[in-house]
């Protein structure tokens, strides 16, 4: 494994290397072509083009879903064994390089990190390996990626720890170490050894500037929950139009028209972090139409900034629903920077409150991340690793978690999460509810429990008794429904009183339940209802109250114990 990890590490960060070089390829290409001059006004047709050349290679050559590459990973550790297809060692990557390179405004992480992923179960199924094993290199294979591109190897440790959900075991922490520190090296030595934020101007730490980062961790975790349910209504909407064709146009043409008014939506946006981090902020609208009312205005510059930060949500889920294969995690990282950014100009200008810009934008990257993510950890460490400035951990800290926590009282999932935990397929981040939805309760059924009809009377009670070593009956009437219990224990003053049995009939003595498992009840409802009642047993029936049998709450625990012992085996 610790050998497979190396070379998974290799092949990661090759990926990595080759999609960097694609997308600048595809770039300069389209750079080359066009005078600068005139680039402005292509950016209404490069993104369509963009759109409809990734829509057709998918569709005839992939003729599978590449949307959401983390989620494609999670549900295959969920349900597959870690198994990724083929196809998806190549597919993401020439699919996110052709709609980022044309201006997709999304970002390129995602696709190489299931590409990476892909490279490392394939060679798990190359030397059949076990399922564990497979999820294993998987996640070397993600974390390989993520290091080669961020040139970030703690980061993307903890992304595979965190986001993918790779257990931390001894077994699995040295090969992910090897894997992300093997991907980090080879971009080194092929791509240079300046990380992307190198030269940032960080400001030190200073005490009075905490309610900065808290202010800053609230605003970024509203900003999460907003990114991550506009990105679901516009994937919403688009999912609506049913004609691919219709798609493809009217996305390529909203796209075309926000990159048109705001330039640094074009592409993965890095460029643009830079240019805010020097406090450059009209460097961003050279290319827009309106760059002279926006450089005239300083209210008018802060308006353009705020349609930024809250189109550029727009502009990502427009590009992924449309057609385009790209991730959230650029985008996240650039909206995080606009609110920093924004909040510390707007300190400055109308409070006069020095607030750090370079330390607000590199907070607001972190926190942003985080929410939409749900990984704090990974915003703190990568934000770190990609200024190499550890001195900035302590906002970083303040900051991500309170965003993470924010975000997490509105959204219980991330942006990678939600529509496998709505299907009952993540396993990843509740080990326990995947555990309760893997019982079949029907087939741990008792049916042995004897049956009394509702019209008997007590001394057929007593010969039913007599003939069974239980202490619970069940009651059904003439049509063969539950109508309800008989507890034995709740009657002994009567059935040993022989001059009773032809008084009593089981009606008399008949319990009803107020709670019984339903045939149709999920296994979380099932759960519950033995949580509610504390009962060792309850009925279980069909809607139309046809009697099925018994279900013990020892026989679903025991069931629960040996998946969570599987899942857990090391």
């Amino acid at each position: 494994m610790l050998s497979l990890s190396f070379f998974v590490g290799v092949c990661g960060a090759t990926v990595a290397i080759l999609v960097k070089n694609l997308l600048h390829f595809t770039a300069n290409m389209l750079n080359t072509a066009f005078p600068e001059a005139q680039v402005n006004y292509y950016y209404l047709a490069f993104p369509m083009v963009g759109v409809v050349l990734t829509v057709l290679f998918v569709r005839f050559f992939v003729k599978d879903n590449l949307a959401h590459g983390v989620s494609i990973v999670l549900n295959s550790i969920s349900n597959y064994g870690g198994k990724l297809r083929p196809h998806n060692v190549y597919s993401s990557m020439v699919a996110s390089s052709i709609t980022v390179g044309f201006g997709g405004s999304v970002g390129m992480e995602a696709p190489i990190v299931l590409t990476g992923s892909a490279v490392g179960s394939n060679l798990a199924r190359l030397f059949n390996l076990s399922p564990k094993q497979t999820i294993l290199l998987l996640g070397c294979g993600s974390a390989a990626a993520m290091g080669a591109i961020f040139k970030a190897p703690i980061a993307a440790v903890v992304f595979a720890i965190e986001v993918l959900m790779i257990d931390l075991t001894a077994t699995a922490i040295v090969p992910l170490l090897i894997a992300a520190a093997t991907g980090t090296i080879l971009s080194l030595l092929f791509l240079g050894e300046d990380v992307m934020l190198t030269n940032a101007p960080i400001t030190a730490f200073q005490l009075h500037n905490v309610w900065v980062y808290i202010v800053l961790g609230i605003a970024t975790g509203l900003m999460s929950v907003y990114f991550l349910r506009t990105s679901r209504l516009v994937e919403g909407i688009f999912s609506r139009i049913k004609k691919p064709t219709a798609k493809i146009i009217i996305g390529g043409l909203a796209l075309g028209g926000l990159i048109f008014v705001f330039p640094p939506f074009y592409g993965e946006g890095y460029e643009n972090i830079a240019s805010i981090m020097r406090d450059d902020s009209l460097a961003l609208f050279k290319n827009s139409p309106f760059f002279d009312v926006i450089s005239a205005q300083y209210a008018v510059l802060l308006l353009f900034l705020m349609g930024i930060i809250f189109l550029k949500v727009v502009a990502t889920a427009i590009t992924n629903a449309s057609g385009g294969v790209g991730g959230v995690f650029a985008p996240s990282l650039f909206v995080g920077a606009f609110v920093g950014y924004f909040f510390a100009i707007v300190m400055r200008h109308y409070f006069g409150i020095e607030a750090p810009i370079t330390n607000c934008v590199l907070a607001g990257m972190a926190g942003v991340l985080a929410g939409v993510m749900h990984a704090p950890l990974t915003g703190i460490f990568l934000i770190a690793e990609l200024t190499t400035g550890f001195g900035l951990l302590i906002p970083l800290m303040i900051t991500s978690p309170i965003a993470y926590v924010t975000s997490k009282i509105f959204e219980p999932y991330s942006v990678y999460t939600r529509k496998l935990a709505q299907k009952g397929k993540l396993k990843t981040h509740n080990k326990d509810k995947y555990a309760v939805r893997q019982i079949d309760f029907l087939s741990l059924l008792d049916t042995n429990v004897r049956t009394v009809p509702l019209n008997a009377n007590l001394r057929q009670y007593v010969e039913v008794i007599s003939d069974c070593k239980r202490n619970i009956f069940v009651v059904l009437d003439n049509n063969r429904k539950f109508v309800g219990l008989l507890l034995m224990d709740d009657h002994r003053d009567v059935i040993f009183k022989p001059e009773l049995y032809d008084t009593y009939t089981v009606r008399d003595l008949l319990y009803v339940p107020d709670v019984v498992v339903f045939d149709t009840d999920t296994a979380e409802e099932m759960v519950a209802k033995f949580q509610q009642t504390q009962n060792f047993n309850l009925p279980v029936i069909t809607s139309d109250r046809k009697y099925l049998g018994f279900l013990s709450r020892a026989k679903v625990l025991d069931v629960y114990k040996d998946v969570i012992a599987e899942e857990s085996d090391d």
